[in-house]
Formats: C-alpha cells, sequence, structure tokens
C-alpha cells in the first residue's frame, strides 16, 4: 500500500510539473516580449560591419556598410517558428532597410536562411516595404521617410502577413519549397548611404 501511495504522489507530481509548463508556455504565447532593451546590443550579434549599428536615444540606428544584426539572446534560444514579429521604424530619404526571419547568423553576404521583408520608402529599388523580398513584392508605398510607423509579421505555419500601421499589404502562403523552418530575425544593414532606426523590437510566440 505505501509503495502505491508513492507512486500515486510521483504520478501526481509529475502531472503537476507537465502542467505548469503548459501554462508557462501558454502565457509566453499570449505575451509580447521585449528583444532589445533600448539601451544596449545585448542579445543581439552583428556581421560583417558591426560598425553600421548603434544605440541612440532608445533606438537601434542603421547606418553604414552591409552588415546583419541578428537577435542571438535567450529568448526561446532565438529559435522562433510561429510568431508575432513587431517593431517601429522609421526611414530617412533613399534608405534601403530589411526585417529577416527564419534565419540564421552568417558571417558575410546577405543571409541565405528565411525571407527578407523589405523596409524601403524612396530607394531606387522598385520593391517597397512589405515586399517578402523577390518572392511577393509591394509596389504600393504605405507611409512616408521620416516618420515613425509600425511594420508588423505574422508567420503562422506556411502563411506569412506583413502589417503596416494595422493594415495587411502582404499576405503570402508558402509552397512546397519555400524557405520557412525556424530561426531567428535580423535587421539589415543595406548600405552606406540607407540610414535606419528601429525601436520597441518585440515578439509575441503563436502555437504551433
Amino acid at each position: 500500500m505505501k509503495s502505491t501511495n508513492r507512486f500515486l504522489t510521483i504520478g501526481i507530481l509529475f502531472l503537476l510539473v507537465i502542467s505548469s509548463a503548459s501554462i508557462a508556455q501558454k502565457k509566453k504565447e499570449n505575451e509580447w516580449t521585449k528583444l532589445f532593451d533600448g539601451k544596449s546590443l545585448e542579445g543581439w550579434k552583428a556581421s560583417e560591419n558591426p560598425s553600421t549599428f548603434s544605440i541612440q536615444d532608445g533606438m537601434i540606428v542603421v547606418f553604414g556598410e552591409r552588415a546583419h544584426l541578428f537577435y542571438a539572446g535567450p529568448f526561446m534560444n532565438h529559435q522562433f517558428k510561429n510568431f508575432e514579429f513587431k517593431l517601429q521604424v522609421m526611414t530617412t530619404p533613399g534608405s534601403n532597410s530589411g526585417l529577416f526571419i527564419h534565419t540564421a547568423y552568417q558571417e558575410t553576404d546577405w543571409p541565405s536562411k528565411g525571407y527578407e521583408i523589405q523596409v524601403n520608402q524612396t530607394h531606387t529599388d522598385w520593391r517597397k516595404t512589405g515586399s517578402i523580398y523577390a518572392v511577393q513584392d509591394v509596389k504600393e508605398v504605405f507611409v512616408k521617410d521620416n516618420e515613425w510607423y509600425t511594420q508588423h509579421i505574422i508567420v503562422q505555419g506556411k502563411r506569412i502577413i506583413v502589417k503596416v500601421n494595422d493594415k495587411v499589404i502582404n499576405d503570402y502562403t508558402v509552397g512546397e519549397n519555400g524557405r520557412l523552418s525556424s530561426g531567428t530575425i535580423a535587421l539589415q544593414g543595406h548600405d552606406p548611404k540607407s540610414k535606419v532606426f528601429y525601436k520597441e523590437i518585440m515578439m509575441k510566440l503563436l502555437p504551433d
């Protein structure tokens, strides 16, 4: 009888642990987590030309030679599958940048893993903000340079939705040979003439 009670107690404790883990996961899925503390690049890793990225008044300033800033922090061990990724962006005239999803740290060149979501109002590249770069592109411009706007990317299963100031401007379902899997996110430094500002960088997990 004592042995049975002991096993019953162990079983109950195991179920409580599993239940607590499940509740914690659901809590994470319902909450926004800040990935940028507004003070430093802690939790981020820059490639190629790290000096392209600096901190100013609670913003990440992207200005310099080509480089990419990858999230490498502890949240979900920087491996995301289904999520909402939202941040505040301000471009300057003629600038170009991008937001990579399901990507991985790469020392040089343009990231080869995942997708780039374009940031560009007036650069000569005709693919404008909200484009899923070279996959499903947007030609229309929805916001102005020198003004803050919200860029919001939702990844759920094989679907990518891009919102600008809460308006859906791109909705794409990935085919069989698509590049969605899992991975981190990254900010792009495109060229020395492009200056772009980012702040309030947040992530919310979605269920698998």
